[in-house]
């Protein structure tokens, strides 16, 4: 059972999400959850008793530990449960929709098809992409590919290696809470704040291996791997996440393109601080070693993770 938990599943279900991705018409583990938080939001919304920052608690403490103890029960069937454990180690992590829909809106942007690039990009991000121009298109790109490095792939596998299926879910669990009520804004900033406090305590970690990925793979690649070790503390901590900012700092450094400065979100024009050096832009060339950088990442952080659990297995 230690061999399964430790190596066989997670290898597994990374050959899964690089074969199959997140099918678009399948059921998915999220979207259930997605289901039971917006029931949550009416119930907070519309009760009188309690603040909307105290539903916020209540709803993170319950979802949670139901979301763990179902998880724990499926994995735990007799016969099946090796199979659900794989299904929802695969469910939960995302690194070949990552890669494949990086691809594909760079290969929009070179073909000049700026519109359905702007249309594929907003899927990606929450902020405004129906007016920016191929530049505009890079960096955005560029910022949610760093975001989504950490968010989509290392920190869900990193649970899933120190946890298993349970952990990894109680995370995802988690995470989804703080993106759909993460916001700082009237509408959420008090209902979301436990969900993002959380993802905050439980992203530190894994948000840091990420940097650490990524300057180690910006050496094996001969980009600035120097400045990236310098000045990614630095930088990341103007960011108002105590998080993104590492991630991102790392391969704007790493790769010499700026990201942040001005950004639409729900009608509302943001600045966001300046990660990188000062106004370089996002050629074609920076992006192409963006996808390079996403796939060295990822293999360095398989191949340190698997390496660790194996070593522990062996001492157990």
């Amino acid at each position: 059972m230690l061999l399964q938990l430790f190596i066989i599943i997670p290898l597994l279900a990374l050959i899964l999400d690089l074969i199959f991705q997140d099918p678009e018409h399948w059921p998915h583990p999220v979207r259930l959850i997605g289901g039971i938080l917006d029931k949550c939001e009416s119930w907070s919304r519309n009760q009188n008793y309690l603040s909307l920052q105290t539903c916020g608690i209540i709803t993170l403490v319950i979802s949670t530990i139901l979301v763990g103890a179902v998880v724990y029960y499926l994995q735990n069937i007799w016969l099946l449960g090796f199979f659900i454990s794989i299904y929802l180690a695969y469910a939960g992590i995302s690194l070949g929709g990552l890669i494949s829909t990086s691809r594909h809106i760079i290969n929009l942007v070179q073909q000049d098809n700026l519109p359905e690039a702007r249309t594929k990009l907003g899927e990606l991000v929450t902020r405004d992409t129906s007016h920016m121009d191929r530049e505009d298109i890079y960096k955005t790109l560029a910022e949610s590919c760093s975001e989504n490095l950490n968010d989509g792939f290392v920190a869900p596998f990193f649970f899933l290696l120190l946890g298993g299926p349970v952990l990894l879910w109680i995370y995802k669990t988690v995470s989804t809470m703080d993106s759909m009520w993460g916001y700082k804004n009237e509408t959420w900033r008090e209902l979301g704040w436990a969900g993002a406090r959380a993802d905050d305590f439980l992203a530190w970690v894994p948000a840091r291996i990420t940097a650490g990925l990524v300057i180690a793979g910006a050496f094996i690649m001969g980009l600035n791997w120097r400045n990236a070790l310098d000045l990614t503390s630095t930088q990341a901590v103007e960011m108002q996440s105590p998080n993104a900012g590492y991630p991102m700092a790392a391969i704007a450094l790493g790769l010499e393109g700026t990201m942040g400065g001005d950004a639409e979100y729900f009608g509302e024009e943001v600045f966001k601080p300046l990660l990188g050096p000062y106004n370089n832009e996002w050629t074609d060339f920076k992006i192409e070693q963006l996808q390079n950088l996403l796939v060295l990442c990822s293999f360095l952080w398989v191949l340190m993770g698997l390496s660790v659990m194996y070593i522990i297995y062996c001492i157990l």
